[in-house]
């Protein structure tokens, strides 16, 4: 999550709306796994309409994912946005529940470690718009920006990830130069 804007704090995780297993082995979610829980919870209209919503800044809850999954509801006021990040090692998969988002993901694996600046090819920028009920799915070091472009409408979000995010690499951005600006641990926003 973002250290400029706020976070709701909880006092423990939220339930997902799924049924949990009582054996203690759990396997391993997969893409499409994490996609069917986003979307399923999205679809959890007394979690949605729970969660604060702040006209300032990104608030979220901490939710029980599948299978060990890190997961988050998330509420985007009008005009904000994530900035250009990565989820290191984690596959992941996110749902628009309310309002609009975009995201905007480069079609290239970065090198993991080792780099400042890059020099991005022509061809690797794509863009979606994602209305509610409509999710994605992604696999390892994916990078990308989410938006709220409604400029008066809050929009609200499902994310899960798998292993638990163990960092997020933040990028910016200048034409085609991506440069590394700091990497976050969970530390930095549980």
């Amino acid at each position: 999550m973002s250290s400029a804007h706020s976070a709701v704090p909880t006092a423990g995780s939220v339930p997902s709306p799924s049924s949990t297993s009582s054996s203690p082995a759990v396997a391993a979610p997969t893409i499409t796994e994490l996609l069917d829980f986003v979307r399923r919870t999205a679809r959890n209209e007394a979690l949605i309409a729970s969660l604060p919503l702040d006209p300032e800044g990104r608030t979220w809850i901490r939710l029980d994912g599948p299978g060990g999954s890190e997961a988050w509801l998330i509420g985007w006021p009008p005009g904000t946005g994530t900035g250009w990040h990565d989820h290191a090692d984690s596959i992941g998969a996110f749902t628009t529940a309310a309002g609009a988002l975009k995201e905007h993901s480069l079609a290239v694996r970065l090198p993991t470690d080792g780099w400042k600046t890059l020099e991005l090819t022509d061809g690797v920028d794509r863009s979606r718009e994602l209305a509610a009920g409509q999710g994605r799915a992604f696999g390892q070091n994916h990078v990308h920006e989410v938006l709220n472009e409604s400029e008066d409408v809050h929009a609200v979000s499902v994310h899960a990830y798998y292993p638990p995010l163990p960092r997020i690499r933040r990028f910016s951005r200048t034409g085609a130069v991506l440069r590394l600006e700091q990497t976050e641990s969970p530390e930095d926003w549980q």
